[in-house]
């Protein structure tokens, strides 16, 4: 009786790892089962957002229209060129830029680098303009790009000095109405990431003031364009102030890029596709602007 249930349980024991290992299986399988359905979801997850981003790259986010800043139809006689933060093109007949055009990002509207640069003059530039031209002239060498969107680098702060960046301004304007403007631009760009901003003089045939031995011609207004293409639906409005002391409402000075077009015969926003340049451009909404 001894042998017969020394021979049941062993062959219980030699049957138990036989039991065992069957539930071991069934385990390892439920487990693969479950680490393929996780690594499933995983690569669904990441092919969805892969997807999603070319769609995204696909529309107007920051940096997928490539030269926004460029402004068509300027004087043949015109000099483009880029300056750290900004570019412009040049005109050696007025001493004043025909346009500025910069990126302002969210992020450069403030930084280490404060206004402490003096105007100069760029050499490189042909008839660019002296500081002393604007001197006793009752103008003031009135900025297209800011200082104040500059303070994220200071050769940006440096560059923005030259006298190519300039034009005669009516310290009431200058100080006043383009001031609040400027100020504004800064938190629609904090809000839509970033926004495109051309600024030029506005020239009328009646324009024939001139200052300084340079001989730099007095505008008779300013304009400025602004475009936000990151925006969830991109969108544009831009503004013109006469050289003088605008009072009243921002509002009361805006306008679409398309009047601002036919007013100084340049073409903005050109490399935006034509079917989002053509509604943005002629349409605008300063209290979507402003809000």
């Amino acid at each position: 009786m001894a042998n017969s249930n020394n021979r049941s349980r062993r062959g219980s024991a030699r049957r138990r790892p036989s039991y065992t290992t069957g539930a071991a299986r069934r385990r390892n399988r439920r487990q693969l089962l479950v680490l393929f359905l996780f690594l499933g979801v995983i690569l669904a997850g990441y092919a969805f957002s892969r997807c999603r981003e070319q769609h995204i790259n696909d529309v107007a986010v920051p940096g997928h229209y490539p030269d926004l800043e460029r402004v068509m139809g300027a004087p043949a006689s015109s000099v483009e060129k880029d300056y750290e933060g900004f570019r412009l093109s040049f005109n050696p007949q007025n001493k004043t830029p025909d346009w500025v055009a910069w990126e302002l990002l969210g992020v450069e509207t403030d930084g280490p680098f404060s206004r402490g640069n003096k105007f100069h003059q760029d050499r490189e530039m042909f008839g660019c303009p002296d500081t002393k031209d604007y001197s006793n002239s009752g103008y003031d060498r009135g900025h297209l790009c800011p200082a104040a969107d500059q303070k994220w680098s200071s050769k940006a702060m440096s560059d923005c000095f030259y006298m190519t960046n300039m034009a005669p301004q009516v310290h009431e304007l200058n100080a006043g109405a383009w001031k609040t403007l400027e100020e504004k631009e800064r938190i629609w760009a904090q809000r839509d990431s970033a926004i495109i901003i051309v600024a030029g003089p506005v020239y009328s045939a009646a324009d024939n003031k001139r200052i300084g031995q340079a001989g730099v011609r007095v505008p008779g207004g300013f304009f400025k364009c602004l475009l936000a293409p990151y925006a969830p639906q991109p969108r544009a409005i831009a503004f013109v102030y006469d050289n003088a002391r605008c009072p009243g409402n921002m509002s009361s000075y805006a306008c679409s890029v398309d009047e601002v077009e036919e007013l100084t015969g340049f073409d903005f926003f050109s490399s935006l596709p034509d079917e989002i340049e053509d509604k943005v451009e002629s349409v605008y909404s300063f209290t979507e602007w402003n809000q």
